[in-house]
């Protein structure tokens, strides 16, 4: 029945609630059905467990037809699959494993699904049983029953034919971003109306009703509620049901709409092998690729850092090797300190030991000595006593002795000073004796002094008396001198002003110069390339930037020169080839710092990396050095292939480099081995082949970079994995910067007008200045004239200040000379002084003769004292020399005795000191400690155990494990090593602490790797695991459905091929498709440019048609495909179509087509809807139905050759 298509009021709304209802999980059960040959399985994936339900009848029937497909040289597989009898079905997915030891176990495929089976009426579940639509885009209202195999829905553009997929797609809860239109879902509204809606009734299960579908739709929001069976449901549980049924409408190998017909070519190769997968073959497909792209993805990561964290090791290994010898040098001295330190105790301890024992000796023979002394001092105790006596004797008489000598000294002493006191007085009275001779010639000289004394005074009185000269009044002297005074004040701070001004125009000068140059100086670096690359790298990575600059100030810390990383000291010689270059530099690799020994390595890292002293802050800036000894591998391609391949070279032949860098650039990068050219159009199949030939290689075409590899599984095929390259950003040297170079120069521009104005200030007020220097001139010249009359006024008061000052000092002088005394009074005065001086001698002269006879008398008793003294000391000297006569022996007793008690104390005190000494370099150490109580505790006992033995009379004990060596062998010891300490080197203790830190670090690493390598084992057995299962299925997928796509291009003379493009990444892997529409042509992958907007329809409707017969959704559609074919392509697509589309276990597929040929196939299952839209369709619904029309038409014209042939 043709739909039909009537313009009407909406229905009204229902009022449909949505409520949320729990969705139950559906039950997969095992049936048997005596009367189908369709095999039937069941599947249950519950708790990471499957279990499958085949019969063994059913696995007969499947080989069998599997055998006669095989006979028919047919590449089809089995196409459709039942889970059970009531259609029920439950999503799958590759098997996983839990654990370690689900690694080992096989993994168990889920049965193949696909359609579900198909019912008594023609109809597979989940395929379209009616559609009904009411103020949807075109239609007002309409309802059509499409069939179960083809449906070919024709209509004039614009009728309306592309808004059944629309409806299709929106009634089953698919997003509207499938159709390429209208993103919400308000804009499906027939406009003029406020709402409408979809119904969709799907074929339900066998034995089950069908599913009918509402979605009601609102003209004025984006809000829209669904129906089940006319119960209210949410979204998620039609979109559960849609995954029951295996509906697929989001994949464009399944849902074609005509928006998104362009969209089929223009997929990725690796888009095509997911859309692929979802719509044919095993259904586990898609969950074991999926699988396999996350573990390997997974494998990458893990090797990755297996890589990074292996790296990290050898380095700090290396590092760790380089500075062992220290560390060892390090441990030996600190060992030897230590057992210096042992031996400067224990060589104290053993002295201390020995002292002892030599202590103990010398006070038992001081003992015996004290003994013996005191014994033969008893026996000459008598005349020691007596001896005794006389030197007391003596002594007292040695004491009277002293104090008559003093008593004479001080005596004497009276007598000098009596000698002094009347030389004193003689030296007066001869003083006095002169002046008297002298007194006559005095009185002359004062006479004359007077007369002359007065004839001055005359003098100055004249000169007092003398008229003064012509002088100013000194009040208007004073008056003009305030008034010059006020004038030079003001024009002093006018020209104070004027400096001011004059300064700070010079400074705004100088301040717009500086600016300038300033400014010119950034221009200048704004304008050099090595400026450029370190603004470009300061913006990319800080960190390294600094640590150029910081190695560019810090060169004499290394031994050789450390390289700038590629970004700053590689140029491309060729700006033409800058990106082509720039793109064989990884990111990482353009800001590696290169170091040409190990030694400079080390110095980097310590400064840059592992310390804050070179940047003031941790970093990691990617450092590289390696030594030179690998043998580097060729280049791929000799020159003829390079010339004959349209190469124009490797990257190496075109940059320059420092000498130093060749090394890193050949074995980190392996630029003489990328090919690169300009030329976008060479023959990329012939590089793959020739890459291949070699295991694989990278060239660059145009603005296309190849990474060409060889699988390791399988056929071993070649595959090459492609990307874009940009524009160079980092060889090619920024161009100056227009806006910022304007904007420096309009700065400079300002300032250089700022020091012009500038320069016509100063130019003003240094006139200004000049007019005020004349003006300070003539108040100059006004002020000397003022300062020389003051000048003579002041020299006249001081003239006559001076003459009055002479006038009194004359005045003065003469009347002193006026008052002295007379010659006869001075005489008197002098010969009264003389006779007191005499007197005072004659008293001095009877003192003198007293104090000497005195010094006489004591003279006397001094000699009888002395006398007394001699006698004395002679009787004890007497004596004593008898007592030492008999004493000899005490004496030599005594100094026996003295010799051994000085032996003992010395012990005594040398003993303790050692003591002391040992016990402070013992002090807190804890270890020392214990050592010296092992060592004295085993000396000890054996000390005990040779008194015990020699007490016994046994031999001696064995001395193993006692250190019985001397002091002096333990100092000769302790000596040695002190010489080897100091001929050993000393070493940083830092580095000893460094090594450690890293040595740790190195073990923690070797565990993290050895995790890492069993992550990367169970990875690669994972991988292999679903590889296994995956890619027999997949090869097997594509090859069923190549073998038809080539067959059908074949058909219109054309060639097609389907490939399975391979690569270590999963990520990579894809399906090609390569057509060629003329004979002289060589296959060419179908792109979104390269083609025709024909040739990609065409190829698209037939990978379609190769696909369908594999396909497990019930329904499939594809929109106007056949738009840009020419009649030959179309007639015989149309035709393939119908025989793949109508065959008996065809799923239902929707055609839409705005034109059909003439004299096409048609089938009896397919079904043929046009869709009638217009103005002039009549109101009534039962008006219009095109087959009715049909029928009549036909039975007309059988009623009209009837009764003709009466």
């Amino acid at each position: 029945m043709a739909p039909t298509s009537q313009r009407g009021k909406a229905s009204g709304s229902n009022g449909v609630k949505v409520k949320a209802e729990k969705t139950t999980r559906s039950r997969v059960q095992k049936t048997e059905s005596d009367e189908e040959d369709v095999g039937e399985g069941s599947s249950q994936h519950q708790n990471g467990q499957q279990a499958n339900g085949r019969d063994d009848d059913d696995d007969d029937d499947d080989e069998e037809e599997n055998e006669e497909e095989e006979d028919d040289g047919s590449t089809r597989g089995n196409k459709r699959q039942r889970v059970n009898a009531n259609g029920d079905s439950r999503s799958s997915r590759a098997p996983t494993e839990e654990d370690e030891d689900e690694d080992e176990r096989p993994a168990q495929n889920l049965p193949r699904t696909q359609t579900l089976p198909r019912d008594v009426d023609g109809f597979i579940p989940g395929s379209i049983v009616r559609i009904q639509l009411k103020n949807f885009v075109t239609y007002d209202y309409v309802e059509f029953r499409p069939g179960p195999y083809l449906n070919m829905i024709v209509g004039p553009n614009g009728t309306g034919k592309s808004s059944i997929a629309c409806a299709i797609a929106l009634g089953l809860n698919f997003s509207p971003k499938i159709l390429g239109r209208a993103s919400e879902l308000n804009a499906f509204v027939k406009n003029g109306t406020d709402a409408g809606y979809i119904e969709i009734e799907l074929k339900g299960p066998a034995g089950k009703g069908n599913l009918v579908i509402r979605r009601s739709l609102s003209g004025k929001d984006r809000k829209s509620s669904f129906t089940l069976n006319g119960q209210p449901a949410l979204g998620k549980e039609v979109t559960a049901k849609m995954a029951e049924l295996n509906v697929q409408v989001e994949n464009l190998c399944s849902f074609l709409p005509q928006d998104k017909v362009s969209s089929f070519a223009a997929m990725t190769p690796q888009q095509l092998l997911i859309e692929t997968q979802k719509a044919a073959g095993d259904p586990n497909l898609s969950s074991w690729f999926e699988s396999l792209k996350e573990e390997g993805k997974q494998l990458k990561i893990a090797a990755q850092k297996l890589n990074d964290d292996q790296a990290m090791v050898k380095q700090m290994r290396d590092r760790n090797e380089n500075i062992e010898r220290d560390v060892e040098r390090f441990r030996e001295r600190e060992k030897l300190e230590k057992e210096i330190e042992e031996y400067e105790v224990f060589a104290p301890l053993m002295l201390y030991r020995e002292l002892r024992i030599q202590y103990f000796a010398a006070k038992e023979e001081q003992r015996i000595a004290y003994q013996r002394m005191m014994k033969l001092k008893s026996t000459n105790e008598p005349a020691h006593k007596l001896e005794r006596k006389l030197d007391g004797d003596a002594k007292k008489a040695a004491e009277k002795r002293d104090q008559q000598k003093k008593a004479m000294v001080a005596k004497a002493n009276a007598l000098k000073r009596k000698q002094g006191e009347s030389d004193k007085l003689d030296g007066e009275a001869e003083t006095l004796m002169t002046k008297l001779s002298s007194l006559k010639k005095n009185e002359k000289d004062r006479q004359r002094n007077i007369k002359t004394k007065e004839a001055e005074l005359e003098k100055i009185r004249e000169e007092l008396e003398r008229p003064p000269p012509n002088l100013a009044d000194p009040v208007e002297l004073n008056e003009e001198h305030k008034q010059i005074n006020l004038e030079k004040l003001a024009l002093s701070q006018g020209t104070e002003n004027h400096n001011a001004e004059m300064r700070e125009v010079v400074e705004k000068k100088m301040q717009a110069k500086r600016a300038a140059e300033d400014v010119r100086r950034q221009m200048e670096k704004l304008d050099t390339a090595d400026a450029k690359k370190l603004a470009l790298l300061r913006k990319w990575d800080p960190a390294t930037h600094d640590a150029v600059l910081w190695l560019r100030g810090n060169k004499d810390k290394f031994k050789m020169e450390v390289l700038e990383p590629p970004i700053l000291s590689v140029t491309v010689k060729d700006p033409n080839f800058t990106a082509l270059v720039e793109a064989g530099f990884p990111g990482t690799q353009m800001r590696t710092i290169v170091a040409q020994c190990k030694e400079d390595l080390n110095t980097l890292n310590h400064y840059v990396n592992d310390t804050t002293q070179a940047l003031g802050r941790r970093v990691q800036v990617p450092t590289w050095y390696r030594h030179n000894v690998d043998r580097l591998p060729p280049p791929p391609l000799n020159p003829q292939e390079m010339n004959d391949l349209g190469f124009e070279g490797y990257i190496y032949d075109y940059i320059e480099h420092p000498q130093g860098m060749e090394y890193f650039l050949k074995s980190e990068l392996n630029l003489h081995r990328i090919a690169i050219t300009r030329n976008p159009r060479i023959d990329v199949g012939r590089a793959m082949e020739c890459l291949g030939n070699v295991g694989g290689g990278v060239f660059i075409n145009g603005t296309t970079f190849n990474t060409v590899t060889r699988s390791k599984y399988g056929r071993k095929a070649v595959g090459n994995m492609t990307r874009d390259i940009g524009a160079a950003r980092n060889f090619a040297v920024p161009p100056v910067d227009i806006a910022e170079m304007n904007r420096l120069q309009a700065i400079v521009q300002q300032n250089e007008m700022e020091m012009g104005q500038a320069d016509e200030e100063k130019a003003r007020i240094q006139e200004l200045l000049n007019e005020a220097t004349l003006q300070d001139k003539a108040l100059r010249q006004r002020i000397d004239i003022v300062k020389s009359r003051r000048d003579a006024i002041k020299r006249e008061q001081e003239r006559i200040q001076r003459f009055q000052s002479k006038l009194k000092k004359s005045q003065s002088d003469l009347e002193a000379l006026r008052n002295a005394p007379s010659a006869e009074e001075e005489r008197g005065r002098l010969k009264k002084r003389l006779m007191d001086i005499s007197k005072k001698r004659i008293k001095i002269a009877r003192d003198y003769t007293a104090l000497a006879e005195e010094i006489y008398r004591e003279q006397i008793e001094c000699t009888n004292a002395g006398l007394q003294h001699a006698q004395a000391t002679c009787n004890h000297a007497a004596l004593k020399a008898l007592c030492a006569i008999k004493d000899e022996k005490y004496t030599k007793a005594s100094a026996k005795f003295a010799e051994l008690h000085e032996k003992y104390k010395g012990l005594k005190e040398t003993s303790h000191a050692v003591l002391t000494d040992t016990r402070e370099r013992i002090g807190d150490n804890e270890e020392l400690q214990e050592k010296v109580r092992i060592i004295e505790d085993a000396r000890t006992q054996y000390d005990r155990e040779c008194a015990a033995a020699k007490a016994a009379g046994r031999a001696a004990p064995d001395p193993e494990g006692v250190d019985l060596r001397s002091s002096d062998e333990l100092n000769v010891e302790l000596e040695n090593r002190k010489a080897q300490l100091e001929t050993m080197m000393a070493a940083n203790p830092g580095v000893v602490e460094e090594y450690e830190n890293r040595k740790r670090s190195i073990e923690q690493l070797d565990r993290t790797i050895e995790n890492i390598e069993e992550k990367i084992r169970r990875h690669n057995k994972k991988i292999k695991m679903h590889k296994d299962q995956w890619l027999p299925a997949l090869q097997k997928l594509v090859d069923s459905i190549g073998k038809r796509f080539s067959d059908a291009f074949e058909r219109i003379g054309c060639a097609g091929e389907i490939r399975i493009r391979e690569d270590e990444d999963f990520e990579q892997w894809a399906i090609e498709i390569y057509v060629t529409f003329r004979a002289n042509e060589k296959l060419q992958l179908l792109t979104g440019q390269r083609q025709s907007g024909g040739e990609r329809s065409l190829t698209t409707i037939l990978y379609l048609m190769s696909l369908t017969e594999e396909a497990r959704a019930p329904f499939s559609l594809v929109d106007e495909i056949n738009q840009g074919m020419d009649q030959r392509a179309e007639r015989m697509v149309h035709n393939s179509m119908v025989e793949v589309t109508c065959k008996e276990d065809s799923a239902q597929y929707f055609l839409i087509t705005p034109k059909l040929l003439t004299d096409l196939d048609y089938h009896e299952r397919m079904k043929v809807l046009c869709v009638n839209n217009g103005e002039w369709l009549p109101e009534e619904r039962s008006l219009g139905n095109m087959m009715n029309m049909i029928e009549g038409f036909v039975q007309r014209n059988k009623g009209s050759r009837g009764a003709q042939s009466a």
